[in-house]
């Protein structure tokens, strides 16, 4: 036994293994990290997981403190957005009588997908690139001063309606931080979000930062609609290497995932490919209402399947 031990020891030791063991290592980490938990068969495909590497180093090397809320004045470039908070409400709710902020028209807003079922509903100003056309043409102030904020990569208009809420979940993303400025709000601590299990109310013209790779939900328990600017801002790094390695990865991948307000607004590759995933994914949802049993069979005989064939 010992002699076959021995024996495998070359190839548990070989390179490919090294990255399955950070995986692992980067994965378990994530899944730890926090107060609030997925159940473990949750989180084991949950696409927080699958980003767990890439995550782990943003944590190592952030120059803001690792906690669920992050001051707000450590982010002195966003006052400006809270000293304009009214020309921002206007806007916001000039598009909300006219019936812009809604939901995706089509399957191809894939990071906010299984949102519109619990009544969130947006309109983008940017996402990671420059102002969509149809922001430049409805809301030109809250485009100005948006773009005039650099370390603000996306924004848009969020509306959570009485009575909605939405489900723990974790972002994928941990190279930028989630900033919520309220707008048109109930000022009510039944209108609330949690991050890693602690509450935050909105209230009009106040802002809160936290880091939505901890498991967060809301709810909206009162009878008055939320309307709120929600920006993604750049995480502050200490290493300038690693900055430049998250810009680039932000200008490549997560401006992939950028989407449509209306016609004439850029649609990125991911959501393309959403969009064609969504159906495919039917038959497994399915057999998913049919039998769970026979839905998670399939899915980890195809999990384990990949991962056979990736370290065979």
């Amino acid at each position: 036994m010992d002699a076959t031990i021995l024996q495998s020891l070359p190839n548990l030791l070989a390179p490919k293994y090294f990255i399955l063991y950070a995986f692992i290592a980067s994965a378990v980490f994530v899944h730890y990290r926090g107060r609030v938990r997925h159940r473990f068969y949750r989180q084991l495909t949950d696409h927080s997981t699958f980003m767990a590497p890439y995550n782990v180093l943003m944590y190592m090397f952030s120059a803001v403190p690792n906690k669920p809320f992050i001051e707000v004045d450590k982010f002195p470039e966003l006052k400006k957005l809270t000293d304009n908070w009214q020309t921002l409400r206007q806007e916001a709710l000039q598009l909300f009588d006219e019936g812009y902020i809604r939901a995706a028209a089509k399957y191809n807003d894939l990071g906010f997908n299984s949102f519109f079922r619990r009544g969130w509903k947006r309109f983008y100003v940017k996402w990671y690139d420059e102002p969509l056309p149809s922001a430049k043409a409805l809301c030109p102030k809250t485009v100005e001063l948006v773009q005039s904020i650099p370390s603000v990569n996306g924004a848009m208009f969020a509306l959570l309606p009485p009575g909605g809420d939405l489900g723990r979940h974790r972002d994928p993303f941990a190279g930028s931080l989630r900033y919520h400025l309220g707008l048109s709000t109930p000022n009510s601590e039944k209108c609330r979000i949690f991050v890693d299990g602690e509450p935050y109310y909105w209230r009009d013209g106040e802002a809160v930062v936290f880091d939505e790779t901890f498991i967060h939900w809301a709810e909206n328990k009162t009878d008055q609609t939320r309307v709120i600017l929600f920006c993604d801002v750049e995480r502050p790094l200490k290493s300038r290497i690693m900055a430049k390695f998250n810009h680039w990865y932000e200008s490549t991948v997560i401006r992939a995932s950028q989407t449509e307000n209306m016609e004439g607004d850029r649609v990125g590759v991911l959501n393309h490919i959403f969009s064609v995933a969504y159906y495919l994914r039917l038959p497994g949802k399915a057999l998913k209402r049919k039998s769970k049993l026979a839905y998670y069979v399939v899915k980890w005989a195809i999990v384990l399947g990949l991962l056979y064939l990736l370290f065979r």
